[in-house]
């Protein structure tokens, strides 16, 4: 079954919706400014703001036409799918004494590599992406990121 860019983001809006409704009913801990509500709530804005992306068409000129690729893929194609746990052991190995910020970048290189991103994308994502990422942790959910090589500047 094939869904729609309209039905797959408007559903993605309903759960974005759903999950910053739920999570700013999470009560809040005292002494802090910051408690549970932020991280759904802030997801749940994430999940809104790109379902309304993918439902309004917004970005599909950045995306190559379809076409059928007459060569056969390797048989280790599907392997893709071990990706993203992979990641994760990567992270687990190298966060500490490499530090979030290289180890996210490479992360995010590699991620967007296997999913066929141009490097005229890849680059400037894996560059940038890591500190609006630590900005969000660090900041505003005040969870400590190891510095490693490569400390953030704030």
């Amino acid at each position: 079954m094939k869904l729609s860019d309209r039905m797959s983001g408007g559903i993605l809006v309903a759960l974005g919706i759903a999950a910053a409704w739920f999570g700013s009913r999470l009560p809040g801990v005292p002494g802090q400014d910051v408690g549970p509500s932020v991280f759904p709530m802030v997801v749940g804005g994430g999940l809104v703001l790109c379902g309304a992306l993918v439902a309004f068409g917004i970005g599909q000129g950045f995306e190559a036409p379809e076409e059928e690729d007459p060569t056969p893929r390797h048989p280790l194609y599907g392997l893709r799918a071990l990706l993203p746990p992979a990641l994760l052991v990567l992270y687990v190995l190298v966060a500490e004494p490499l530090g979030f910020l290289p180890t996210a970048a490479i992360m995010i290189g590699i991620a967007a590599y296997a999913l066929g991103a141009s490097w005229r994308l890849l680059l400037p994502l894996a560059l940038i992406a890591p500190f609006g990422v630590h900005a969000v942790f660090a900041k505003l959910l005040r969870v400590p990121l190891p510095d490693g090589v490569l400390p953030a500047p704030w």
